[in-house]
Order: C-alpha cells, then structure tokens, then sequence
C-alpha cells in the first residue's frame, strides 16, 4: 500500500474569529492509502495551539509511508504516532481503505449507527451588536455556539446574543479566553442568558479554579481534554468533554474516548475544527450518540469539496460511501 500526503486550502466565507485568530482560509491535510485498485481518504486540521502546522503535518504523514507499505495496522499507529493531525487523517484513510477494499460501511464495522443530526452553527466573536445581527441572521437554526473569550465585554456579548434569539440553545464557547478574573461575571451573565453549556473558558494549564466554584452552567473541556486518558482527571472540573478527531488522532482513539467519557460520567459533545465534509465524515459515526454536536465546518466555508454531506438548515445527513466510510 501507498501513503502519500497534500495540503489543500478553502476560502471561509467571510471571517472566522475566536479569541486566538482571525481566519479567511480553512487549511487542511489529506492522506491518502491506495493499493492501486482502492483508496482510502482522511482530512485533519493542522493547529497552531497544538504545535502543529501544514508543512509538519504532511511531513509526519509521508514519514510514516514505509511503514504503512510494510502492513502497519490500525493498532500499531496508535503507539507509533502521537495523538494529533497527522495521526488523525492516517487513521481516517486506514478506515476508509478497509471499507472501499470490503466493501462494508465502517458504521458496519465498529456496531454503529450513522443517522441525521442537528448541529450547532457558529457565531464568530466580534462586537455585541455584530454577534447579535449574525445570531438573529440564523435565527431559525435551533442550536448555536456563541464564541466569547475577550478580557472584557463578554458579558455584554452574550446578553446582546441572547435579546436576539430568545428561543435558540446557546453554547458558549471562550476557547481559553477567560481568567480568574472575569470567571465568575462572565459565568453569571451566561447563567442569565440560560445559557445551556460553556466550553473551555480557561486556559487548560490553570483550568484548577473550575473545582472551587460552583457551576450555574454545565462546564465542557476542549483544549484540556486530547484523549481517553485525560478523561478521568476531568472530574470536579468539568461536566463534559469536547472529542474532536484531530484531537483525538483519529476514529480509533476517538471511540475509546467517547466509551471513557460515558464510564466516569461526562456529557459528550463532539466538535470539529474548520474543514470540509472529508473531515467531519468520521464524525458522524459519534454525533448521533452525543449530548451536542458540533459538525458546522463545512457551513463555514466559501464552497465544500465535491460530494460533501448534505446539510437541511442545521440538520446533517450521514456520508456516502463515496465521500467516506
């Protein structure tokens, strides 16, 4: 079997900004695994935040094409790569090859089911009245993820969001935004807006405050959460966790997570970065078991790659076999 690597970019339409960035291009990375006859495909999101970046990603992937022609197996890339991007989109191909040369669906192959789902669609961060005419612009949409995380004026974000969708679920998420500070206001302002979940509102290093404090408002891990064996230090911290497959480093790893999660008792939400429909695929094979789904990547680009999933408003279909799986 071949490995091979190559980055592919797609314009975001608009401007994507959290607390950390502002963004314009989706960049992505595609492994690919072929025999010649079938080829499996898996799309992972190179981030900054994790030390990752386009060029080392495709790097880590062609790296391992020696091993992955001499048999390398699903198993044995767990403790061959680290948890990350580029483990992810090799996991992800090495799942769909098995499919396409088997021809069974991998929902088949791990005993699940893949079905619709609704997913939360993002507002970006910027000015309480800019986040309120973006909210009120999908105001037909029934969950969204309100993104917060500056040192001040969140709590005017979040009550400005709310006015303009009174009936919608709101997730908030701070992406490590917050301080020790500005914790409790900004918690409170959330609990007032009946704000249904906030996600990583500190930095994953000093996230030991969220033991001290009661939660008006269920608490999730995204950057303090990798792996299945993060999960059990979680616990008096935080209420759910965030699995995402580039975090994860792929499906494999990802399944272990969600079985942990139920285990020590943590709502799941599965997320995504920004890609195209390659890279949320896989992840619907975890959405419909999900406390919340967070699949809008593709929602937030220009155009999707060809034979993408099918999205009705905030509902998702499952993928073709075509796309993945």
């Amino acid at each position: 079997m071949q490995l091979t690597a190559r980055a592919e970019e797609f314009p975001i339409a608009g401007v994507f900004s959290i607390s950390r960035e502002r963004r314009t291009i989706a960049r992505v990375v595609v492994a690919m695994i072929t025999d010649g006859t079938f080829t499996g495909r898996g799309e992972s999101v190179p981030y900054p935040r994790y030390g990752e970046s386009v060029e080392g990603v495709v790097g880590d992937i062609e790296a391992m094409a020696e091993k992955v022609a001499a048999g390398l197996t699903r198993e044995e890339l767990q403790e061959a790569m680290e948890a990350g991007a580029a483990r992810n989109a090799i996991d992800l191909a090495m799942w769909d090859f098995e499919a396409k040369r088997s021809g069974q669906r991998v929902a088949d192959m791990v005993g699940r089911t893949m079905s619709p789902v609704t997913t939360a669609y993002t507002i970006g961060l910027g000015e309480p009245d800019e986040m309120a005419e973006a909210a009120a612009a999908a105001s037909e949409r029934p969950l969204l993820k309100i993104k917060l995380g500056r040192p001040t004026g969140d709590d005017k974000r979040i009550a400005a969001v709310r006015a303009a969708v009174p009936n919608a679920t709101l997730i908030v998420d701070a992406n490590e935004g917050w301080s020790e500070n500005n914790l409790l206001i900004n918690m409170s302002a959330c609990a007032a807006a009946k704000v249904a979940m906030i996600e990583q509102p500190l930095p994953s290093r000093r996230d030991g405050a969220l033991a001290t404090i009661s939660h008006p408002v269920p608490i999730c891990a995204d950057e303090s959460v990798h792996t299945s064996k993060d999960l059990a230090a979680l616990k008096g911290r935080y209420d759910a966790v965030n699995i995402k497959l580039d975090k994860t480093g792929g499906l494999t790893e990802a399944l272990k997570a969600v079985a942990e999660a139920e285990r020590v008792g943590l709502k799941v939400m599965v997320g995504c970065m920004v890609s195209t429909s390659l890279g949320i695929a896989p992840a619907m094979l975890l959405a419909p078991g999900a406390d919340y789904a967070d699949v809008d990547g593709p929602l937030m680009l220009a155009n999707d790659r060809d034979g993408g999933l099918t999205f009705d408003g905030s509902t998702v279909y499952p993928p073709s076999p075509e796309l993945w799986g």
